[in-house]
């Protein structure tokens, strides 16, 4: 069963068509997060390290323009729907809340966001759409987005090529240990921002404790 499983896959990543199905995944992911783009590029990365197929230039070059292209669709949704979409957005939601840290990350750091973003599984929509709704230049979005999805496809090949390495004769086990590999990195990352996040948190303490009950109810 496992040995017919690991052809069919193989033979996938043989077929010329797998590079245009890499880029309509990458592309639909941007503004569809259940889509499991970062999964099928790690596994094309096993398969270019332990067989020489696909191409690894030319999974890293589909990845990056399918990326490109999803993440100025999402922000062209946020330009023409943004506002509509943080209104139905409920308070205390999920998805209300991964829009306000979009903004206030965007706040903060301007465009070098939209970089971290492509690493925090939903955050690169979440951040697209919001710097479509805020009338982010497009200009600028785009100089970041070449960055962001550059680096995202270089990274999530280059993970995959590892575990092929390590399992060159078992690529199951190579998909696994880059998948793993993936979510470590993404647990790290969320590790940071939490950590980074109470500690903003903590000092804004004192100052709020300074300001009066009334005030701050009518803040």
């Amino acid at each position: 069963m496992t040995e017919s499983i690991l052809q069919v896959v193989h033979d996938v990543m043989s077929s010329p068509w797998i590079y245009l199905a890499l880029f309509l995944l990458a592309a639909t992911d941007a503004f569809l997060p259940a889509v499991p783009s970062e999964s099928v590029v790690i596994t094309a990365g096993v398969f270019a390290a332990s067989s020489g197929s696909p191409n690894l230039a030319l999974v890293i070059l589909a990845a990056a323009a399918g990326a490109f292209v999803g993440d100025h669709i999402s922000y062209a949704i946020g330009r023409g729907a943004g506002g509509r979409l943080l209104a139905r957005a409920r308070p205390g939601s999920r998805q209300r809340r991964a829009f306000d840290r979009a903004a206030e990350a965007l706040a903060e750091r301007g465009g070098l966001v939209l970089v971290v973003a492509r690493y925090v599984p939903g955050g690169r929509t979440a951040v697209t759409v919001t710097m479509g709704a805020l009338g982010y230049s497009r200009r600028r979005f785009t100089r970041f987005d070449i960055l962001a999805a550059g680096s995202w496809a270089v990274y999530s090949v280059l993970v995959g090529y590892v575990g092929g390495m390590a399992f060159e004769n078992d690529p199951i086990k190579g998909v696994v240990l880059g998948v793993g590999l993936a979510l470590g990195v993404t647990a790290l990352v969320e590790g940071v921002r939490h950590l980074r996040r109470r500690r903003r948190l903590r000092r804004a303490e004192p100052a709020r404790a300074l300001v009066p009950a009334g005030d701050r109810q009518s803040a």
